[in-house]
């Protein structure tokens, strides 16, 4: 069984610390529910702060406070560019 990739897909680990983006949704995840608890839902609009040495974890603006996610977590985040 093949996987197939959307190339065209962006999600939270891609962007670049201070860039801000828009969540379109959020993959299934064992985390989901407790992301989603947390303000990220569709429509938010977040800016990613900065990265560790290291790469990972990633910290995040959300609303009115910061949240650290790791990169596997970032990746089920899908978000599209901030118009």
């Amino acid at each position: 069984m093949a996987i197939v990739v959307d190339k065209n897909r962006l999600t939270l680990n891609r962007v670049h610390p201070g860039s801000s983006v828009k969540i379109e949704y959020l993959e299934q995840s064992p985390l989901k529910e407790r992301l989603m608890s947390m303000g990220l839902v569709p429509g938010t609009v977040i800016k990613v702060l900065r990265s560790a040495p290291l790469g990972d974890p990633m910290a995040i603006s959300v609303r009115s406070y910061n949240l650290s996610l790791r990169l596997n977590d970032a990746e089920k985040i899908i978000v599209a560019p901030k118009v």
